[in-house]
């Protein structure tokens, strides 16, 4: 930070005492948050580092002195106030320091508005007058006004801030049309119009203006400035230079040259500081990355062929750190963690496949191109943008080297104080860095991960027990393990509309208790969210945290004691029915163990398919009744059965029919053409809210009617959800926990467990009680031993 008082031998002499004493002054009289001092400071050294170099450039500084003038050194004091007002605006955001006296920021504005007056006069009665003079007053007055528009925003709407940004944006423009840079004649009542700004946003901050009067004078301002810019543009448009070469650079070129350099910040920006998570707010990108202040300077320091080399090395690292960023985007935003580059690659396949099940094949192939483009896209174009911009850099080499030197001083402010753009989010990020590090780390944390996991899997306090001492509490039983997908707690407690699904749950538990059963509920917290549901039946049936691609891997490949292992021990005959199935699933085999394996292709449905589902859950439990629970003689069957009519992306539902017409399926012809398309419910939360809730009460009526009408004492199920649905309807904070019941006949089964503590009925209250899903199976099997 410098404050200009003498030149000696090219060197500039700071005294920065007064500007350091305008923002102690304020942190002592109205109070600065850590924000509004680093906003201040940053703002005070841009302003003196771009200060000195104007004024060299125009020879006002050199080696014999320094001919700043009475008249800058007004308008360096009307810009020194506009940073404390600056100070105090971003102070007032904050969350955490109580916000300064709107008095406070209209003082120091009123003040800065007057010196106005002075400034001009001083240069003129001084003969002082010059174009860096004129230049640094009509920057220091839009300062201020952008200023005064941020912190009038979001009391009187954030169009405000097209009076703050009205000037940036010509300069923006004039980057791409070159004669609006010329100078159009100095008309009086665009002085005036100026002047207005300042004085309507200095009395809209202070408050006397009445609500109703408010945002017509602001919008009176903004027309009038309008006017102002406008008729300036015109004029300079019927004077523009009319040589073909100035002409078509204007309509070729230059427009395309500023529209690839914009691509290439936006893309840049979005790798360094783009959140790796779905952000919470837009603030979550307003960041200031380590490595661009590393890759500036580097692109000023080296020679152009190490430069050039450096661009395209960075670019492409860039571009593969970006796809992963996205990839981490949509996992954080569909199963509520990042993506893990060892293990999830895999599930990109199982993802085309929901896309086509969800949206139809043209367009589910349509989106799945459309993404490969997207990712070769970025690969492709990230290292041209970094070439293009440090390029950029290298020929204004003099003005890079200041801003990064200016943007180093915030960077280390910002880290020292801990700045935060967003709740969680530092304004000093380290960037991509920062992000390929974390990967090399996840890389090393799932070695670790594996080692401990194999351990884990050794210890298991049932894989020797003898058949006899198995499940004899459940002698003679069918006992199904019935997955309802998709079923939260959120199903039960919002945050979208529940009455759907609790009303079923009550219903369902009355319909219960007048056929003879009784039922029991708690809660599970699953290893998963969102999806990759064969995470959670592995994690139930096995007894072992399964909350990773890999760690199912590694349990699939070796012999741990699962629930249907135990059943097929005892003497059970052990049934897999997977309806969403459509192709050979060898784990039903190898490691659970099943006698027998149902899928789509094998339980003679000739109906239609609803998105995802390729049947109703109606069908599938009816299917199932008459292909394993009719007829005698006949072993006890133990089946894991998944109910899918509510898997994302809940749309269209079927509904309930007699259940003596379901015959082959082909009663739900037409059904689905009837209900919701999914491209009519999901550009809508709401919606998509409300169409999750449907499909979860019809999973339930479809399951408590198939119960009710079976009449079989010798019935036992246990029902649970797999996870929670994605976020767009459980919320952006939810937990793991879905419901659990334990539904039975013979009063013996609930006896069993009466110690657990589950609260009666098929609807956990919120107070129930909560387990870990890898304790359920050592709890089941200990309770029935």
């Amino acid at each position: 930070m410098v404050h200009l008082r003498a030149v000696q031998r090219g060197r500039v002499v700071g005294a920065p005492a007064l500007q350091l004493g305008l923002l102690a002054g304020l942190a002592a009289t109205a109070g600065l948050s850590a924000g509004g001092w680093a906003a201040g400071l940053t703002c005070l050294v841009g302003l003196d580092v771009l200060l000195v170099r104007s004024l060299v450039r125009a020879g006002l500084i050199g080696a014999s002195g320094t001919r700043l003038g009475a008249a800058n050194a007004v308008t360096l004091g009307r810009a020194t106030l506009a940073c404390g007002v600056a100070a105090l605006v971003v102070t007032s955001f904050s969350r955490t320091t109580p916000a300064p006296p709107a008095a406070a920021i209209v003082g120091l504005a009123v003040v800065a508005l007057a010196l106005d007056a002075v400034d001009g006069r001083v240069a003129r009665r001084t003969g002082t007058v010059s174009a860096v003079g004129a230049r640094f007053d009509m920057e220091a007055d839009a300062f201020l006004i952008l200023v005064l528009a941020g912190y009038l925003a979001p009391v009187a709407g954030w169009w405000v801030l097209a009076i703050g940004l009205a000037r940036y944006v010509l300069v923006a423009a004039s980057w791409a049309m070159p004669w609006l840079r010329a100078g159009a004649p100095a008309r009086s009542w665009r002085k005036v119009v100026a002047a207005v700004q300042g004085i309507v946003l200095v009395a809209a901050a202070s408050g006397v203006l009445p609500a109703a009067l408010l945002s017509v004078v602001l919008a009176t301002a903004l027309a009038l400035l309008a006017w102002s810019f406008g008729t300036e543009a015109w004029w300079l448009w019927r004077h523009r230079d009319p040589s073909p070469d100035v002409a078509r650079r204007v309509r070729g070129r230059a427009p395309l040259a500023v529209a690839a350099t914009g691509t290439a910040v936006v893309l840049v920006w979005f790798a360094v500081a783009g959140p790796a998570s779905a952000p919470s707010a837009a603030g979550g990108y307003l960041r200031l990355p380590l490595d661009v202040l590393v890759v500036a300077g580097l692109a000023v320091a080296l020679p152009d062929r190490l430069r050039a080399a450096m661009a395209v090395g960075v670019g492409g690292l860039l571009g593969l750190l970006t796809v992963l960023k996205l990839l981490d985007l949509g996992s954080t935003t569909a199963v509520g963690r990042p993506f893990d580059p060892l293990t999830d690659w895999r599930y990109l396949g199982s993802a085309t496949g929901l896309l086509r099940d969800s949206l139809g094949a043209a367009q589910g192939v349509a989106v799945a191109v459309a993404a490969l483009v997207l990712a070769g896209g970025v690969l492709v174009l990230m290292p041209l943008s970094v070439l293009r911009l440090t390029t950029l850099a290298a020929r204004r080499r003099a003005g890079t080297a200041a801003v990064v030197s200016v943007l180093g001083v915030g960077w280390t402010l910002a880290a020292a104080l801990g700045l935060q753009a967003a709740p969680g989010v530092p304004v000093a990020s380290t960037g991509a860095a920062g992000l390929a590090v974390d990967q090399v780390r996840l890389v090393r944390a799932d070695r670790r991960d594996r080692e401990q996991f194999a351990r884990e899997a050794r210890v298991d306090a049932f894989r020797d027990t003898p058949a006899d001492r198995l499940l004899t509490g459940l002698r003679g039983k069918d006992v199904l393990l019935v997955f309802v997908e998709s079923y939260g707690r959120a199903a039960l407690e919002g945050p979208g509309p529940t009455s759907g699904v609790v009303g079923a749950l009550d219903a369902g538990t009355q319909r219960l208790q007048a056929s003879g059963y009784a039922s029991a509920s708690a809660f599970l917290t699953s290893p998963t969210f969102g999806g990759i549901s064969w995470l959670a039946h592995s994690t139930l049936q096995s007894g072992t945290w399964v909350d990773s691609q890999r760690r199912y891997d590694d349990l699939v490949a070796g012999d741990r004691f699962t629930l249907s292992q135990a059943f097929g021990r005892a003497g059970w005959r052990t049934v897999s029915d997977v309806p969403s199935n459509r192709q050979d699933w060898p784990p039903g085999r190898s490691f659970y163990r099943y006698d027998q394996l149902y899928d789509a292709r094998n339980v003679g449905y000739r109906g239609p398919s609803f998105s995802y589902a390729s049947m109703p859950d109606q069908y599938t439990l009816a299917a199932f009744r008459h292909l394993e629970l009719t007829g005698r003689p006949r072993p006890p069957v133990m089946a894991e059965i998944d109910l899918v009519s509510s898997h994302t992306p809940w749309a269209p539902v079927p509904r309930m029919v007699d259940p003596d017409a379901v015959g082959d399926g082909s009663v739900y012809d037409g059904m689905p053409a009837q209900g919701q398309a999914p491209g009519d419910v999901w550009p809508d939360v709401a919606k998509v809210r409300a169409a999750y809730a449907t499909s979860i009460a019809y999973s339930l009526d479809a399951l408590t009617s198939f119960v009710a009408g079976s009449g079989d004492d010798d019935l036992v199920l246990v029902v649970l959800g797999d996870h929670q649905p994605a976020s767009i309807v459980s919320g952006a904070r939810a937990g793991h926990d879905v419901p659990v019941s334990i539904i039975a006949r013979d009063p013996a089964v609930l006896d069993r467990v009466a110690s657990w503590g589950w609260q009666p009925g098929l609807r956990p209250s919120p107070s129930a009680p909560v387990w870990p899903m890898d304790t359920f199976r050592d709890r089941f099997l200990s309770a029935y031993r």
